[in-house]
């Protein structure tokens, strides 16, 4: 989700993932990903001999220099409970920069801003060092267009590590795929923040927390220590866990094509990105969590920010299309325990017979007519709640009143379990008529078909008329 810093100017935003150009031109070709692969040459892998020449260096200082700065500073450096407040503050603020302004507002469009928070957004989020709006968009727009494959940028099927920060440490393998992000070359507010971007993450990233605590009370050592330096470093790791940790930890309940998932943690740690899994889904809505309990900061800012005018037109999802993803994996869950359950033969699997053999075969072992299936009680005759004389009084007849309620109305549970006993089909049916839905076990009803199943036609259960028809 995120890019460390680059510099402002064009040229320097070329460098590492920035390869995604703003115009992109496609080849007319079905496979776009697939004949990248093919036609473009990748770099060697990343090995201990060439290691120093394949590291981004600029990324391993910035991503090195403060947490070895900030961990030597905390032992000279006395933490106040001022300070303390201060920075957890602006971790916040520039951390909304990040999650409101450079993924939800830039990267997605998910709603408008007006101009003086667009402004305020494009100068928190600088103070995060995570490149300018336009170079950060670019990735992220190729990450969502190409999720898991070779030209994601931060491919989640090359480790945790890798999507976390490795990405960052080396210069890319190859090119990212191409992302349109031509809207964002005629904002004002990008083109301003990106031609004064170094500027801006000098003094929003460690001289306004100082200026802050000194003037606030008196500390500017520990402004710039714990708001500026330490404040940075977990922002970084912040951001950074949206692509590690969100394509890890949790559940898929919107859909399982890709690595995101959600997480209550992730949202925690993320200032409400880990819902990833719904973000992946509906990447324009302007929320993460749709939940009116899940945590999503984020969500809950836009939303204010709206009600106060700042912020229009706050896109979200049909809910009657979400509901159909939720529904989706829902129904592959019970698949999974539908297909762990032992079921019926199916009728097209079964022997059908006539009348005569029937009866004829139930003289050599008790079966039992039930709508139109041929069922052998042989193994529950004594174990019948009834009484065994009820099974052997219907030994070859046809017993479907009595079942359904002539006799005794039973459960389901007895539906089901008469079902597992079936031998055979009786040709033509029960002679007096049969109920579709008594032919039916309660449990399979409901039962979940793939697509592919309900459009292959069934085979025609083969006629076999004989004392060998029962299997």
């Amino acid at each position: 989700m995120s890019d460390v810093v680059k510099k402002g100017s064009d040229d320097s935003s070329a460098t590492v993932t920035s390869q995604v150009t703003d115009s992109p031109t496609i080849p007319d070709v079905d496979n776009y990903v697939a004949y990248t692969i093919k036609n473009t040459k990748a770099l060697p892998p990343v090995t201990w001999s060439n290691l120093l020449n394949e590291l981004n260096w600029l990324s391993v200082y910035i991503l090195t220099i403060p947490p070895l700065v900030g961990f030597v500073g905390a032992f000279y450096v006395k933490l106040q409970w001022e300070t303390a407040v201060w920075a957890v503050a602006y971790y916040f603020l520039t951390g909304l920069g990040i999650t409101a302004g450079y993924h939800r507002l830039w990267a997605h469009r998910a709603f408008n801003a007006s101009l003086p928070l667009q402004y305020v957004l494009a100068i928190l989020g600088a103070g995060s060092l995570q490149g300018s709006i336009k170079w950060w968009s670019r990735g992220h727009r190729a990450h969502h267009r190409y999720t898991d494959t070779e030209l994601d940028p931060y491919n989640a099927h090359k480790g945790f590590w890798f999507s976390h920060v490795g990405w960052m440490l080396v210069k890319p393998r190859r090119k990212p795929g191409v992302a349109d992000v031509s809207d964002l070359r005629h904002n004002p507010v990008v083109k301003w923040q990106h031609k004064h971007y170094l500027s801006l993450i000098l003094f929003m990233g460690f001289i306004l927390p100082s200026i802050v605590a000194y003037v606030g009370w008196g500390d500017a050592k520990g402004g710039f220590i714990y708001a500026g330096v330490i404040r940075l470093v977990f922002v970084h790791h912040s951001t950074f866990c949206v692509n590690s940790l969100a394509h890890w930890l949790g559940e898929t309940p919107f859909d399982d094509k890709h690595t995101p998932r959600d997480h209550m943690i992730t949202a925690f740690v993320t200032i409400g990105e880990g819902y990833h899994n719904f973000h992946h889904q509906f990447p324009m809505d302007y929320r993460n969590a749709i939940k009116w309990y899940q945590y999503d900061p984020t969500k809950w800012t836009i939303w204010v920010l709206a009600k106060l005018g700042l912020a229009s037109h706050l896109k979200v999802f049909p809910d009657n299309e979400v509901r159909k993803g939720q529904l989706t994996m829902e129904l592959k869950k019970l698949r999974r325990t539908q297909d762990k359950l032992s079921w019926p033969s199916d009728s097209n699997d079964l022997p059908v017979i006539s009348w005569e053999s029937f009866t004829s075969q139930s003289e050599k072992r008790p079966l039992i007519l039930i709508s139109g299936f041929i069922h052998d009680v042989s193994d529950f005759i004594e174990e019948h709640p009834g009484g065994a004389h009820f099974v052997r009084n219907y030994i070859g007849k046809d017993a479907t009143t009595a079942f359904f309620g002539g006799v005794y109305d039973h459960s389901n549970a007895a539906h089901n379990l008469l079902a597992m006993k079936r031998v055979g089909v009786l040709h033509g049916g029960s002679p007096h008529g049969l109920d579709d839905k008594r032919a039916i076990p309660p449990s399979q009803r409901l039962k979940i078909a793939r697509y592919t199943e309900l459009l292959s036609p069934g085979s025609s259960s083969a006629y076999s008329d004989g004392e060998d028809g029962l299997l």
